[in-house]
């Protein structure tokens, strides 16, 4: 087969991905096998072949990345029963002052607090954000939004253990600890920066109370208790016996312990240190199982067995579709793979990495124009370019973070993030595509200037 019909049939799988989500509301993961099937069987994998890659793929990516992702998801759904994000928010305020939590929030929740599942973490945040923007001014709502929307999306795909991220880092065969540290040194400027440029427009009048707020907002100035009781009856109960029993750096003590080890190993690794121990320990199934227990015990301490069990219940139950979704990923990424699209694409971006990372950027920024969901975009996005990588000398982990920047532009109506967020933070369409959209889509643009230069020297 052709070049050009390898890549018009694979142009071709992506839009009927594409289609069947958004025309025919058909579920992503049946939509991502389809597009993998009819890309198989178009380009000559035959039946049998087209079967296998499909198979494989998906067990690949889950040996990789499945027993994180579960982790990760049930260390959140602990952390959610037992309150220690409310109160962390809350220790926040208090520390730096209301003018400051813009960056304070944005950033928490782009590095530390990924282990949640995103829309659990905006509705437990979003009632101490509208109590933090009352004190801020007429700006606060239009800058706590922006914080919320762009820390809790950049968090997802470009920090470890977010949920896009680990299944990024498996996809591409990243290793974690590497992903977390790049991961880090990009999510932190990136959210800086696109919360700066925020606060600078809003202050500069791009922001209309009368028309981006509803007209009866919610009470901005709740109490402690009332706040959490707006975040859901599970942090009205976690919080009320555990604020003075449990101390906050303890509930978070097993999750940090988790990343410091994952951080170690890499940073070992790099520099070609070995001890066995300090490996066994930094494996990332390792560490993260060991903050899993640790968070499990400190989680009865603070709240009893059952609510323990509770949650743990309610993470299987998120983490169920995840997994499933990355694995479907994988799946279109192997049948990507095994049709030569890489030697393909390689003939073509020889001369420079700047083109294929552009490439996936758009490509993911596209997706999820379309589709709506940030964790499909990237996936699929790093899935084409995955093959390219070793033919150009591009290390994996920047077409990890550009595709997770990518599925960042745009965040709009097909997505649930910004209804919770016009809902939660009381502002109209028109406001929210302005704190959601614009400010997401200002740190996609970001992030990928800031990965451009870690091209030239990685």
């Amino acid at each position: 087969m052709s070049d050009l019909a390898t890549m018009l049939n694979t142009a071709a799988a992506i839009l009927a991905v594409v289609v069947l989500i958004t025309r025919f509301r058909i579920n992503p993961v049946v939509s991502l096998v389809i597009g993998a099937a009819y890309l198989g069987l178009t380009s000559g994998l035959g039946v049998t072949k087209t079967v296998e890659t499909i198979s494989t793929g998906f067990g690949d990516i889950m040996a990789e990345v499945g027993l994180l992702v579960a982790f990760g998801v049930l260390m959140g759904a602990m952390l959610q029963e037992t309150g220690a994000i409310q109160r962390l928010v809350g220790a926040l305020v208090r520390l730096l002052g209301a003018d400051r939590m813009p960056y304070a929030m944005s950033l928490t929740l782009a590095t530390f607090l990924q282990s949640i599942y995103l829309d659990v973490l905006m509705v437990i945040s979003a009632p101490l954000a509208r109590s933090t923007a009352a004190k801020i001014g007429k700006k606060g709502t239009a800058k706590m939004a922006t914080a919320l929307a762009i820390g809790g999306e950049c968090g997802i795909v470009l920090t470890v253990p977010g949920v896009g991220a680990l299944a990024l880092a498996g996809l591409l065969g990243v290793p974690l600890g590497k992903m977390l540290v790049f991961g880090l040194v990009l999510v932190i400027p990136t959210v800086a920066i696109a919360v700066a440029v925020m606060c600078f427009l809003f202050d500069r009048g791009w922001w209309n109370e009368e028309r981006d707020e509803q007209q009866q907002p919610v009470d901005p100035h709740p109490g402690d208790d009332e706040a959490e009781s707006a975040a859901g009856g599970v942090a009205t109960k976690t919080t009320a016996g555990t604020r003075t029993e449990t101390p906050l750096p303890l509930l978070f003590a097993p999750l940090c312990t988790a990343l410091v080890l994952i951080a170690v190993g890499a940073i070992l690794d790099v520099a070609e240190m070995h001890n066995p121990v300090i490996e066994f320990l930094s494996t990332p199934v390792i560490a993260l199982l060991i903050g899993l227990v640790g968070t499990s015990l400190v989680g009865r301490r603070a709240v009893g067995i059952e609510r323990v069990q509770r949650s743990i219940a309610t993470g299987f139950s998120e983490s169920g579709q995840i997994l499933i979704l990355t694995g479907v990923g994988g799946s279109l990424a192997a049948t990507i793979s095994a049709i030569g699209l890489g030697d393909i694409l390689g003939e073509y971006f020889t001369a420079s990495t700047a083109a294929p990372l552009l490439m996936v950027w758009v490509i993911a920024a596209v997706l999820h124009i379309a589709v709506g969901s940030v964790t499909i975009s990237a996936i699929t996005a790093a899935g084409i370019l995955a093959p390219v990588a070793p033919a150009l000398g591009i290390d994996p982990v920047l077409i990890a973070l550009a595709a997770g920047a990518g599925s960042l532009f745009a965040v709009h109506v097909t997505s649930n993030t910004f209804w919770l967020l016009q809902s939660l933070m009381g502002q109209t369409t028109r406001g929210t595509l302005k704190s959601c959209s614009v400010g997401v889509s200002i740190a996609s643009v970001v992030a990928i200037l800031l990965i451009m230069p870690l091209s030239l020297v990685l």
